[in-house]
């Protein structure tokens, strides 16, 4: 969709590709994370005119879109205000919990599009209940299949959101829009099984 990854980061730094980090840059570094070395500085010596920054963090990097999506608390409130300042438009957690509660607020106060991680993981979590709802009813379905049903969830779960999360000037808080949305599931659960 003409997104362009330009950052990768691990344990000791970060590297900046300019020059794009796809193909055979994607394919060396899943090989090197799969030797157990889980660094990122070789990508550097590797593929010449990228560039590696020993110790810190790919969020001062200006970018349209960041994706904290290795660690819980990877994206500090420090780092939400340099994205802030460079202009980033939307921060998506593809982590569980990738930014602190200082960095989700600093983007809800200034109605970024912040999508939680409760909201965009849960592709991950409706794939494997997909496949257990496949082992279930001891049916088997097609690649295509499971990404049809898999796209109707998400897309359900961005309309729970909007509903719920929705504000009056226009600006929808996923953040807030996740939590009702996920305890109305709840609550109704609840109320269909007699326990409330």
């Amino acid at each position: 969709m003409g997104a362009k990854v330009v950052t990768l980061s691990g344990p000791d730094g970060y590297v900046l590709d300019e020059n794009v980090i796809s193909g055979e840059k994607i394919d060396y570094m899943l090989e090197l994370r799969a030797s157990g070395n889980d660094i990122c500085s070789p990508y550097a010596d590797q593929f010449p005119g990228s560039v590696f920054v020993p110790g810190r963090r790919p969020w001062e990097v200006k970018c349209d879109i960041a994706l904290p999506c290795a660690t819980q608390n990877e994206l500090n409130g420090d780092d939400a205000r340099l994205l802030l300042g460079n202009g980033t438009i939307c921060v998506g957690e593809i982590s569980n919990m990738g930014c602190t509660p200082e960095a989700i607020d600093a983007f809800v106060k200034h109605k970024m599009l912040f999508a939680p991680g409760k909201a965009v993981n849960a592709g991950g979590v409706a794939t494997s209940g997909l496949e257990m709802s496949q082992n279930a009813i001891h049916l088997s379905w097609s690649a295509a299949d499971v990404d049809q049903k898999l796209h109707a969830i998400m897309h359900n779960i961005h309309e729970q959101c909007v509903k719920y999360g929705a504000e009056p000037d226009g600006y929808v808080n996923y953040v807030k829009g996740a939590n009702v949305a996920g305890f109305m599931k709840v609550a109704k659960a609840m109320m269909a099984q007699g326990i409330v």
